[in-house]
């Protein structure tokens, strides 16, 4: 990457040696001191110009600092009194403060005040001494400017390396959310699939090997044709209230859109009509105000009770409970139905989706058989200030 703080640096170090060039050919007394003193001055401009050259080979800057303080020495040794020839040092101070560690830099501001000083007490003797001081102040002005550059350029390098990363992490995590959701709707369509499989599939497949027989037997059996017939006809009733159930079941509110207890309500209303089965709800008054993604967990932690209910307890009744605390929130499904036969039955694809769903908000998930006979479903959530709506 471009340095834009030694580019801007460097131009205006371009533009003071073309100052002193400037001045220095209006007071050099001959033509050759002229020509020589040119001479230098383009070479300590092109060393700036060949500084990413110079970055890219092993010690190029000490070279090109050293090359650079040796030109600009030679200068005095045309008019040691002339004091035009000091802003080359004032050009050069920002930017070893820039090209190396701040120790080093001052030890190149020494090096330029040592042959500042030189130059002075060779013309003018000890007085030369006080002559120096304000190049010195001069030097450390521009150092300390080279220095606050290199810093602030720094802080922006790391600023954009820190908005580079977040911009990774923030991909990373929408494809992991991506990935998530595949997952959660890939998992869905199995249960789904699963649960017709398992009810409409098996008992069409029942009736349709049965009306084979049935066809077979037309012709010689009436009698036993029309049991046939009379029994498929159950089947198909039954498949037919399956998949009532299913779609009920598959026939979620849109809980996000909806104040809970409304949406178990109607979650209720919907499953009792298709299933026959008595479900109560209690909740504490007043209904607490949850984030949506609680929300949606409760509710379906309450469906796939529900659901759980039909498909294996073989119950009358059940209840759903909502529950709040201050710090906590939880949603308990209950039935009298014949309860828990394997520890297999605690970890289906649905009961195995709850545990994840809670685990991510920081809550648990509990199934348990009851005392009085029949199964208890508990999701818990927690809650704080930082996930309240």
């Amino acid at each position: 990457m471009k340095n834009r703080s030694h580019d801007l640096l460097y131009g205006s170090g371009l533009f003071g040696l073309f100052a002193v060039w400037v001045s220095s050919m209006r007071s050099l007394g001959t033509h050759e001191d002229r020509i020589w003193v040119s001479l230098i001055l383009v070479s300590i401009a092109v060393l700036f110009l060949l500084q990413h050259w110079f970055n890219r080979i092993r010690y190029g800057n000490w070279m090109r600092t050293t090359l650079q303080t040796v030109l600009a020495g030679c200068l005095f040794l045309f008019d040691s009194g002339w004091t035009v020839f000091p802003i080359v040092f004032f050009v050069l101070s920002p930017q070893v403060m820039m090209d190396y560690p701040i120790k080093i830099g001052v030890v190149w501001l020494m090096v330029f005040t040592l042959i500042t000083g030189a130059a002075e007490i060779s013309a003018y003797g000890v007085d030369g001494l006080i002559d120096i001081l304000p190049f010195i102040a001069g030097y450390v002005f521009f150092a300390f400017f080279g220095w606050t550059m290199m810093r602030a350029e720094n802080e922006r390098r790391r600023s954009e390396q820190l908005l580079a990363d977040l911009k990774v992490a923030h991909d990373q995590l929408r494809r992991y959310t991506e990935q998530v959701e595949e997952l959660t709707i890939a998992g869905e369509r199995n249960r789904i699939a699963r649960e017709m499989h398992d009810t409409l599939g098996h008992r069409l497949t029942i009736a349709a090997v049965q009306l084979e027989g049935a066809q077979r037997l037309i012709n010689s059996n009436p009698q036993k044709v029309e049991q046939i017939i009379k029994t498929v006809h159950e089947q198909v009733k039954e498949g037919l209230t399956e998949l009532r159930r299913t779609v009920a079941m598959m026939r979620a509110p849109v809980v996000d859109d909806l104040p809970l207890e409304q949406a178990l309500k109607r979650l209720i209303s919907q499953v009792g009509e298709a299933t026959g089965l008595d479900i109560h709800l209690e909740m504490d008054d007043p209904e607490p105000a949850l984030p949506s993604t609680h929300r949606h967990t409760l509710f379906r932690a309450a469906q796939e009770g529900l659901t759980n209910i039909e498909r294996h307890a073989d119950a009358t009744e059940a209840w759903i409970r909502l529950s709040h605390q201050d710090d906590n929130v939880s949603i308990r499904v209950e039935d009298n139905g014949v309860g828990i036969h394997s520890p297999k039955e605690r970890d289906g694809l649905g009961l195995t989706g709850m545990r994840e769903r809670a685990e991510l908000l920081g809550g648990k998930f509990v199934i348990e058989q009851r005392n009085s006979g029949g199964t208890s479903l508990c999701l818990s959530l927690p809650l704080s200030r930082s996930n309240q709506p």
